[in-house]
């Protein structure tokens, strides 16, 4: 239920800077590791001989070690040596092309030879000394979807974040869904109204003050296969709202790469991005901290919900106008997933002609 030709992110370089990380992605065992000259690499996480996880091995002169009988596992998917044994005739491991960009470590899951790294998605506050970035990860047991949905209709704010981010305008504001191609983006503006908390903190932060009305924005964008960025900020009001100068407002890109682990678990990429005062890393730690407990507000409402779609799957969910974000981002992956679908079965229909 998630497409495969496409780039996940699928960890942090930290995560694999001292030993190798195994992760599952779209189903898939993998371990990453760095090999020679730094460069990540990403195979199979199994050990051809007794099916030892390869991520419980260690790297050695830049090659993957098994931890259990020493095997040396090539980046090609070969088995290099074992001490003691011939292993020319070992059979050969999955390999995933990986690529290390903008802070991540991407992996492609789906057929190889259409992995392009040119088609990773250009984040440009990663590139940008005057962007200042901070995030975490969380594992949540739910459907990567119902993460999109969240992501799209953040009508959940005055529920979900009521002590954070959440206020009654933003159910007052009705949003608007536009389709371009492959990108679904979901608009609310408010204005003239006070500040959230989170957003008061946000003001000071920039040198503003926290006690007058505000413009207030959110710009959900959904691109395949389940990124969400979100811009948001307040500008003080009657300065412009979205396109207020810089030093009127507090924005920011709420980051969002939603990487599936099964069907119904999800690897969690979130974070920040600013442009204002990114000096100040007390400033990016506060920011990081309010983000964290705001997400995993949402984490137990998100395995809550799973678990409840799990026991009763006959009930059909109703599809308001608040939803239209989901329901647009659903479309385009279920045709996503058509497409690849077709592409597989395509080469099946002609060999048994």
């Amino acid at each position: 239920m998630y497409p495969k030709n496409a780039w996940y992110v699928a960890c942090t370089p930290d995560e694999i800077a001292d030993k190798p990380l195994g992760r599952q992605i779209c189903g898939e065992k993998m371990v990453f590791y760095r090999g020679l000259e730094n460069k990540v690499h990403a195979v199979e996480d199994f050990c051809p001989h007794r099916g030892a996880p390869l991520s419980l091995g260690y790297v050695e002169d830049g090659q993957l070690v098994c931890g259990y009988h020493g095997l040396v596992m090539g980046s090609d998917g070969k088995t290099v040596s074992m001490p003691g044994q011939r292993v020319r005739g070992f059979p050969c491991n999955k390999t995933y092309a990986a690529v290390e960009r903008h802070g991540f470590i991407w992996v492609w899951p789906g057929e190889q030879d259409k992995a392009d790294p040119a088609t990773i998605c250009h984040l440009e506050w990663a590139e940008n000394e005057q962007w200042a970035y901070g995030g975490g990860l969380f594992h949540i047991q739910c459907d990567y979807r119902l993460m999109i949905d969240n992501l799209m209709d953040l009508t959940h704010e005055t529920y979900v974040h009521a002590s954070s981010i959440g206020q009654k305008e933003i159910d007052e504001a009705p949003p608007v869904t536009t389709v371009h191609g492959d990108e679904v983006v979901t608009a609310r503006h408010m204005e003239n109204i006070m500040a959230p908390p989170f957003w008061r903190m946000a003001l000071r932060g920039n040198n503003l003050p926290d006690d007058q009305p505000v413009d207030r924005w959110q710009i959900c964008r959904f691109t395949p296969p389940s990124h969400v960025l979100i811009e948001v900020g307040v500008a003080l009001a009657g300065k412009g709202g979205y396109d207020a100068a810089p030093e009127h407002k507090a924005s920011s890109i709420v980051v969002d790469f939603i990487t599936p682990e099964t069907e119904t678990s999800i690897h969690y990429f979130w974070g920040m991005a600013r442009s204002f005062n990114p000096q100040d890393q007390a400033l990016t730690a506060s920011i990081r901290e309010g983000q964290g407990k705001i997400f995993s507000e949402d984490l137990d409402m998100l395995e809550q919900q799973q678990a409840n779609l799990l026991a009763n799957p006959q009930r059909n969910l109703l599809k308001l106008n608040i939803d239209a974000g989901g329901v647009q981002s659903r479309k385009v992956l279920e045709r996503l997933l058509a497409e690849e679908r077709a592409q597989v079965t395509a080469p099946l229909i002609a060999t048994a002609q």
